[in-house]
């Protein structure tokens, strides 16, 4: 009889050569379990998905009560469903004011086409500025404004028109112009390795966008809802977005995006044609009733509070001469070594002691540190114990 581990070989599609294999069969807090009960701490967090951890019974509760209630009913916005109605309201609620209509999606990829069908629809142009090391996902229009040619070059012809700009490189705010539908950029790039602008840059990107009519789009889909110690990463800079993507976060640990603008940015999906942009599942209820849920637990339970405290002990307790860096925001974070090699060596130790980290798309020779936002102190301890174990038994000071 084949193994669950051969029956996934065999039968489910796999991106790598070299997938992890890792099985678990439940998980709870901070920790996954494998088959034995071995307990994995999880410094990455699905990919910044469970800030919350995993198992919060609130959200739990808020699944199985909605399932009861109903599933799918009909495509994103022809019926009145309570779920993403009380959603909706909360998350508006939390935003700036021109933040004021939201369109649930399947996906973090789903918003980001969403987004950009949305700014050229409204200001009736077509060329878009994205940045370098960008990751906004991989449909085809997302890989069209990614700034990485590696991972996209195998499927051109993509999108036209989209010109690139190096991020927090304020010189070349000045290739934004009236031609510019828009201007897509994480707040803090991601997959670059936790790249963190300048306040000042964020702010002369804001007042060129305004200058010459075209849209800013913010990618929080991971920087969102705690992450940077922040609500939303764009609170650090001062700025608010024309259109700002959520997801990963957004849904409890459910899939669910969004994309959220003023109404009258998004009624330019009414006409010509009607039904702009339209999804099937986006903003499925139990989705919806488990992202209101994760929300309300975020902020009925203050985590954000600890988040700036848990970074400086992460910060403190990750030093040696094997690491270069420590960089981010709140607990989005980047330790960075000389290469990919040592890198991916010791991330391996790690996951074989029980703790889960992994590299960035654009910044290999960089680990990923993005526990959920419930991390305690001695949780933080332990994992850094573990890390600094591997770093001194291939780089030894």
């Amino acid at each position: 009889m084949l193994t669950l581990r051969q029956l996934f070989l065999n039968h489910n599609a796999q991106t790598t050569h070299f997938p992890l294999l890792l099985e678990f069969e439940r998980a709870q807090g901070v920790y996954l379990y494998d088959k034995d009960g071995k307990p994995f701490t999880d410094l990455i967090s699905g990919i910044g998905v469970s800030n919350l951890g995993h198992g919060n019974q609130r959200v739990i509760h808020a699944i199985k009560d909605q399932a009861d209630k109903y599933m799918h009913l009909m495509v994103y916005g022809e019926y009145v469903q309570t779920p993403q109605v009380r959603f909706a309201e909360k998350l508006v609620a939390i935003l700036p004011e021109s933040l004021n209509s939201v369109y649930f999606t399947n996906s973090g990829s789903e918003a980001v086409e969403g987004a950009l069908k949305l700014a050229k629809r409204f200001t009736g142009r077509t060329q878009i500025v994205a940045m370098h090391n960008s990751y906004h996902g991989s449909t085809h229009g997302a890989l069209s404004v990614m700034g990485n040619e590696e991972f996209k070059q195998a499927y051109r012809p993509l999108l036209p028109g989209v010109n690139f700009i190096r991020f927090n490189e304020a010189d070349e705010l000045q290739y934004i112009t009236t031609e510019t539908a828009c201007v897509i950029a994480e707040t803090i790039q991601g997959e670059a390795g936790i790249s963190v602008p300048d306040a000042v840059y964020m702010q002369a990107l804001r007042a060129r966008c305004t200058e010459v009519g075209a849209l800013l789009i913010l990618d929080e889909i991971q920087a969102a809802f705690g992450r940077t110690g922040k609500l939303f990463g764009f609170e650090h800079f001062g700025i608010v977005p024309d259109i700002l993507l959520l997801a990963k976060a957004l849904g409890g640990g459910m899939p669910i995006g969004a994309f959220v603008a003023s109404g009258e940015l998004m009624a330019a999906f009414k006409e010509n044609p009607i039904l702009g942009h339209i999804t099937t599942f986006g903003g499925h209820p139990v989705s919806c009733a488990a992202g209101l849920a994760a929300l309300e637990v975020l902020l009925d339970d203050c985590l954000i509070d600890g988040v700036a405290e848990k970074e400086a002990l992460f910060r403190a307790k990750l030093t040696h001469p094997a690491i270069k860096a420590i960089r981010g925001k709140g607990l989005m974070l980047a330790a960075e070594f000389e290469s990919f090699e040592l890198n991916k060596k010791i991330i391996d130790r790690c996951i074989e002691n029980g703790i889960i980290t992994d590299w960035f798309l654009n910044c290999s020779n960089s680990m990923r540190i993005a526990p959920p936002l419930i991390i305690t102190e001695a949780q933080i301890l332990h994992a850094c114990e573990v890390i600094m174990e591997a770093v001194e038994f291939y780089s030894p000071a």
